[in-house]
């Protein structure tokens, strides 16, 4: 099969400035570093420029692992029972092995986000859980900002045909690239400068919320009340951070959010989803979830229950939170109207929270905790690390002090 360089719905020009930012921006590659990229095989045009700019800016070598829907699919059709029991180890060891070692990561996103909604959710569920254990030593450098990573996105036909199901393929799949250079900030002449003037407006709201110290966060709104304690020493975050190898750089191209760790402990109360969430092929809507000590002791879905529930029985973690972020309602992607199906952008919609694995970055001199530490101060540890969108128009959020009294953070969905 002869792949082209470009389809003639993606403008070319942008997707360079896409590479140009993932390399530069999402990961500020330094010269004589080794990189880890995974994509989807209809990615190849943008793993070519990627490849060159890695290249361009000194890389050592650069490997590429490509995925590809049909081979998937092919595993639940004809795979084996047992198989759904068993995950690469091998490859994932010796990811782990090259972040030990200084390589960087980078993972273009774009797979069809209903792939396995047909397959048998026990296999999914399987599936999916032997590749978090499998993958976990290899996820710790990531979780732990061990390591400078980025994920950005590539506009694969499938996935803009659920994206714009009433358009023509090749007009489908124009609009969503239009929406991820849009989102990614690479249809502006300069999109470095661009994303230096985001960063600093990220670096202002962290900065706030680390002044205030909230001891919880409490969350309102159609079918949520929710209070959410903020860990021990907590740490807010947003755009740029400084992995502890001491590279600088954007773990998520786009990013619109500040987020810092829950306490694994203290959440409280119910709340809704206000996005579907795609994960690992299954579409996961109208989540309803109640939580008592920290933990999901209560949940449903309209769509895909049978995998949350799968997922929620991943490890004592999986129930209780690792993440808890704040992205304004009219953010850009929220503002396109669009929904992605796909948790790097629509996530940066909407307010967020996390299931399972929290971000050692996020707690005060985290590179210097002990796993011990971090759990001694509230920090959830999980095989998992699953976002799923809780804000809109409709929610409001109040910072709770250590002494009980409040002050509004969010109104309607907006800063207040």
């Amino acid at each position: 099969m002869t792949l082209p360089d470009f389809s003639p719905s993606i403008d070319p020009v942008k997707l360079d400035k896409l590479a140009e930012v993932a390399i530069k921006v999402g990961l500020q590659l330094q010269k004589g570093q080794d990189l880890v990229l995974t994509a989807p095989l209809v990615a190849v045009p943008l793993v070519r420029l990627i490849t060159a700019h890695a290249y361009k800016a000194g890389a050592s070598t650069v490997t590429t692992f490509y995925s590809d829907e049909e081979t998937t699919l092919a595993r639940y059709r004809h795979g084996h029972d047992e198989s759904f029991d068993r995950a690469p180890n091998w490859l994932f060891d010796g990811m782990a092995k090259a972040y030990e070692n200084g390589a960087a990561r980078l993972a273009i996103a774009g797979d069809n986000p209903l792939l396995l909604s047909q397959e048998d959710p026990t296999k999914v569920g399987r599936a999916n859980k032997a590749t978090s254990i499998a993958y976990k030593p290899a996820l710790e450098h990531i979780s732990n900002f061990d390591i400078n990573w980025n994920i950005c996105s590539y506009p694969n036909p499938s996935w803009a045909k659920l994206v714009f199901p009433d358009m023509p393929i090749e007009e489908a799949v124009r609009k969503l690239a239009d929406a991820i250079f849009a989102a990614s900030r690479v249809d502006r002449d300069d999109p470095i400068a661009a994303w230096a003037e985001h960063n600093a407006e990220l670096r202002k709201r962290s900065t706030w919320l680390n002044g205030e110290r909230f001891a919880a966060l409490h969350f309102t709104g159609p079918g949520t009340d929710l209070k959410v304690g903020l860990a021990d020493g907590h740490e807010w975050h947003g755009g740029a951070s400084t992995a502890k190898n001491g590279v600088t750089c954007n773990p998520n191209i786009p990013t619109e959010e500040v987020f810092t760790t829950p306490h694994a402990l203290k959440v409280e109360g119910h709340v809704s989803s206000t996005k579907p969430l795609s994960h690992q092929g299954t579409l996961i809507d109208d989540i309803q979830v109640r939580f008592e000590g920290g933990r999901i002791v209560e949940a449903k879905a309209s769509k895909g229950e049978a995998v949350l529930n799968k997922v929620l029985d991943t490890d004592e973690g999986a129930r209780r939170l690792g993440e808890v972020a704040l992205v304004p309602h009219s953010s850009p992607i929220s503002a396109s109207g669009v929904l992605f199906y796909n948790t790097l952008f629509d996530e940066n919609a909407s307010c967020h929270i996390a299931l399972g694995q929290c971000y050692s970055k996020c707690f005060l001199d985290g590179a210097s905790l002990s796993q011990d530490q971090i759990k001694a101060q509230g920090g959830n540890s999980s095989l998992i690390h699953i976002d799923w969108m809780i804000g809109s128009d409709k929610v409001d959020i109040d910072g709770i002090r250590a002494d009980g009294s409040k002050i509004p953070v969010m109104r309607k969905g907006e800063w207040a």
